[in-house]
């Protein structure tokens, strides 16, 4: 029940920074790339880039603070007031990653939420009276009507669901940080996050955990973890945002 607490309070509290969390992702990669202006000194093209990352801090808790971080012009002219901040807010970004069109560097919310759901259903269905449930019932000595009663309560439910999402989203966060999304890549991250974390929790508590109760858990999170890879992954982009051009391959996700 401890352990059962502690993830529930762990759970909750990722749900809690997620949306935050997301923000400063959304704030990060609008000002990461370079931008083209016209310096106010000497009114000529110059390139400058935003600290993005002071922006997505900031952001989070209130305006967000913009500040150069740097410039063709530098170091010479470093210490400038860097009046042209105006102006780069307004400029269009130009990527430095040409072969990676910037669509594919962000999250797709939808196949991340369809997979945290379809794990959460393979759950339920892996945790079900007819496959898994008498050897999961004995390996933790709960009985039958504590067992049903743990069932209907709703805690269980959304700390399963909530894990399944932030896993899901860990997923879709290395596969952009890749600049890949596919469905064999998708399974490769998927399974090698799931050892990182498994690993990690094995350490915690193997030494009080039943090692059926183990086998039960891991085969279940392991096959969620693959599904949730194939689906974000492998869902083209263009079901979701209708973007021909990844349709006719044309993009390098």
């Amino acid at each position: 029940m401890l352990l059962f607490l502690l993830l529930l309070f762990l759970v909750g509290t990722c749900l809690l920074l997620l949306l935050p969390a997301l923000w400063a992702e959304q704030i990060y990669h609008t000002y990461r790339e370079g931008r083209t202006v016209n310096c106010p000194e000497t009114h000529a093209p110059v390139s400058v880039r935003f600290n993005a990352l002071r922006a997505a801090w900031s952001g989070m808790s209130g305006p967000q603070k913009l500040r150069l971080t740097d410039c063709t012009r530098w170091p010479e002219r470093a210490d400038c007031g860097q009046e042209c901040i105006p102006d780069a807010v307004l400029a269009k970004p130009a990527s430095f990653v040409d072969h990676v069109p910037w669509r594919t560097r962000r999250v797709v919310h939808l196949p991340v939420l369809l997979a945290g759901a379809a794990a959460w259903v393979l759950g339920m269905a892996w945790h079900s009276e007819y496959l898994f449930r008498p050897r999961w019932m004995i390996a933790l000595g709960l009985s039958d009507p504590q067992t049903r009663a743990l069932a209907r309560m709703l805690a269980p439910h959304l700390l399963s669901v909530g894990a399944c999402i932030l896993f899901a989203y860990g997923v879709a966060g290395l596969l952009r940080w890749l600049g890949s999304r596919t469905l064999t890549h998708g399974i490769e991250v998927a399974a090698a996050l799931w050892l990182a974390i498994g690993a990690a929790l094995m350490a915690a508590t193997r030494s009080w955990v039943a090692p059926e109760l183990l086998w039960i858990e891991g085969g279940y999170t392991f096959l969620g973890a693959l599904l949730i890879g194939a689906i974000v992954g492998g869902v083209p982009r263009w079901v979701v945002l209708r973007d021909p051009g990844e349709r006719d391959g044309k993009s390098c996700a």
